[in-house]
């Protein structure tokens, strides 16, 4: 193919997705590659948007706020309402991931002290079955 167009396989092999997930984009209305027959053809457009899609994901966005998101681009105003927006959701997205870390740290914390706990258990009934075979 050449620089303005890939095929679905190129799309593929270039964000490392599968056909089914460039097709499910597409019925969500997030990417619009051009038809040539039974063949799919993605444009500059649409490598632009998948990048923002997937980078949206990563980050843990919804599917319907990255495309209202990805909507907002064409409302002539140089892109500052979707630039503000993007920066809204982000700040709330940040701020949860932030909240989710701290759970995480003190549930990562409280399973080491529970195995902890358990290894003197298990070593302490260890060393009392050890010492009641020895007097056996």
């Amino acid at each position: 193919m050449t620089d303005d167009v890939m095929t679905i396989r190129e799309m593929c092999d270039a964000f490392g997705v599968t056909p089914r997930t460039l097709r499910f984009y597409e019925s969500k209305e997030l990417l619009f590659p051009q038809r040539r027959g039974q063949k799919r053809l993605f444009t500059r457009r649409d490598r632009a948007r998948l990048k923002l899609i997937l980078r949206g994901k990563r980050f843990g966005f919804s599917l319907e706020d990255i495309r209202q998101l990805l909507d907002l681009y064409y409302l002539g105003d140089q892109q500052r309402t979707q630039i503000a927006r993007t920066l809204e959701l982000a700040r709330d997205r940040l701020e949860e991931m932030r909240r989710q870390h701290q759970e995480l740290e003190t549930a990562i914390a409280e399973l080491s002290q529970q195995i902890s706990m358990g290894e003197d258990a298990l070593a302490e009934a260890t060393a009392t079955t050890a010492a009641a075979n020895e007097t056996d």
